[in-house]
Parts: structure tokens; C-alpha cells; sequence
């Protein structure tokens, strides 16, 4: 087979001569891209670090994080932008482009997005923060991360449960660590027989003696109420929030040791039932434990004459 040289040579010079006109062409460009390329990504990546630290420094970790992203990106798309632009590209069609796709996206994930919008309020209102106890009706537990799609919280009994952004908006939102302080009813009822002013003062000392109790609002002592079987005493108390599990547990144990030491008696709710009965027979009465633990006729049963 014989190849015609001159052919052969003429086709390489062109292809050599189309390469050097690209390169010539376009070598500003792609050296124009890579510089844009470097410089957007460094800015990019000291915008995220500088927001980063503006927010974070007000204690807000979570929103920084996500302010600190959304200002990388911003940046990232602008770059993006400009180094398109150095390739004479139209960078308005494709921005329509993304605008057509993006609705049609949209469209099919209504749902995510609903938690996206959710997450962006919760994230700028900030109803709760990580470690805050919160009860949204469907779920309470501690907040341990807040996501633009879902808030992660761990229940009381440890478990770990991934509530969708939208299912958290949409409902009441109750903080129990939003205040440093919550207040707390301590209710005890004591015996119509007993001192009320011996209660109050025995519920005054045992609050008084704890120093996990404020005393700014000072504790409010009084009766609340006269009831079916006991006289009610309220001990309205404040505390911080972090300690009013705990403390207002052991104050219920203690309370009623408190009132054992005294002598003051706690009833139990009792109820009289006279039973008259129709045939002429005599009602018989059945004894039992009474109110503040003594006999006396709790209900009464007929019997034959």
C-alpha cells in the first residue's frame, strides 16, 4: 500500500495548526478559570470560617453552622458563574435551565422541602437549642442535633428518636430548659384534726433547709383548699431548671418524713356508703381504717334481723 506523504504531512499540520489556534484561543481562558477556581474557593472557604466564628462566638453552634454553609456555597455558585463566563458561555439560559429543573424537583419533593422551610425557622427563631428538654405533643426528649431536615432527641428512658423538621414546627412546642428557673407546687394534705400552723412551719423549714430552693421569689405558703378529706397545703416554690427533676422529687420524700417526724397525719381519701335496704332488713355495719388511719365505718351492708 503506498501512502501519499505530502497528504499525510498537510493533514498533520493542519491538526497541529487547529490545536496551536484552541490553544491560543482558549489558553487565557482555562488559565483565567483555574485562577477564578483557586481564589473562589479559597474566599469561600474564609467567608464559611468567618461566619463560622461570628455566630458561634453568641453560643448559636448549630445556626453558624448553617450560616457559615450557606455563605460557601453562595460563594462557590458565583465562582461557578464566572468561570463559565470565560468560556463565552451564556450563563443566562442555563440559569433558566436550573430554575425549569428546579420547580419540576420541587414539585416531586414537597415534602422534604416542607422540612427544609421548617428547619430554617426552627434554626433563625431558635425555640430550643441542643441539650434543651423540649415536648412537641407527639415526642419530648432532649435536643441533641437540629438538621435542616430532621431534629434528633433522646427520650427520658435513652432512646433515640429522628423527628421530621415539619412534625416539630407544626405542633405547640414546650420548653422545659428555655427559662433558668421553673417553679413547683408542693401539695400536702393534712387531717382536720391537726395543726395548720405546725404544717406550714414544718413545710417552711424543710424548703428553707434546701439550697437548691430560690429564695428570690421567696417561698409562698398557704392553705388551698378544705377538702373531702383533707386540708390542703401548698408550698409554692422556685428552683433552677436544671435541678427541678430531681429536687422536686426528693422533696415529696422528704416532705412526708417531715410530717411523720411531726405527727402530722396525711389522710387517705375515705368515703362513707349507707346502704338502706328495701325488705325490712336491719343495715349491718362493716368497721375499717378511717381517715388519718383510725377505725371507723367506711361502708355498711345489710344483714338479717
Amino acid at each position: 500500500m503506498n501512502f501519499d506523504t505530502d497528504n499525510i504531512e498537510a493533514a498533520t499540520a493542519g491538526v497541529a495548526a487547529s490545536i496551536a489556534q484552541i490553544v491560543t484561543t482558549y489558553a487565557f481562558s482555562v488559565l483565567g478559570a483555574i485562577i477564578i477556581l483557586i481564589i473562589g474557593f479559597f474566599i469561600a472557604g474564609w467567608i464559611k470560617r468567618a461566619v463560622y466564628r461570628l455566630v458561634s462566638h453568641r453560643g448559636e453552634t448549630t445556626l453558624a453552622k448553617f450560616l457559615a454553609n450557606v455563605a460557601r456555597y453562595t460563594v462557590l455558585t458565583l465562582v461557578l458563574v464566572m468561570v463559565l463566563q470565560q468560556f463565552g458561555i451564556q450563563t443566562a439560559s442555563i440559569i433558566a435551565a436550573l430554575g425549569a429543573a428546579g420547580l419540576a424537583i420541587g414539585l416531586a419533593l414537597q415534602g422534604t422541602l416542607q422540612n427544609i422551610a421548617a428547619g430554617v425557622m426552627l434554626l433563625f427563631l431558635r425555640p430550643f437549642k441542643i441539650g434543651d428538654f423540649i415536648d412537641t405533643g407527639s415526642v419530648s426528649g432532649t435536643v441533641e442535633e437540629i438538621g435542616l431536615f430532621a431534629t434528633e432527641l433522646k427520650t427520658l428512658d435513652g432512646l433515640y428518636v429522628l423527628a421530621p423538621n415539619s412534625s416539630v414546627w407544626g405542633n405547640e412546642i414546650t420548653n422545659f430548659s428555655y427559662h433558668n428557673k421553673r417553679r413547683f407546687d408542693l401539695v400536702v394534705g393534712i387531717g382536720y384534726d391537726d395543726d395548720i400552723d405546725l404544717a406550714m412551719q414544718t413545710m417552711r423549714e424543710l424548703v428553707e433547709g434546701d439550697e437548691r430552693v430560690l429564695t428570690d421569689p421567696a417561698p409562698f405558703i398557704y392553705v388551698n383548699n378544705l377538702g373531702d378529706s383533707a386540708v390542703e397545703i401548698v408550698t409554692r416554690i422556685w428552683m433552677p431548671s436544671a435541678d427541678w427533676w430531681v429536687a422536686s422529687r426528693e422533696l415529696i420524700k422528704r416532705a412526708k418524713q417531715a410530717c411523720d417526724a411531726k405527727g402530722i397525719n396525711i389522710p387517705f381519701p375515705q368515703r362513707d356508703v349507707h346502704f338502706y335496704p328495701t325488705d325490712g332488713a336491719q343495715p349491718v355495719e362493716i368497721r375499717g381504717k378511717g381517715e388519718a388511719g383510725a377505725d371507723g365505718p367506711i361502708t355498711t351492708g345489710a344483714g338479717s334481723n
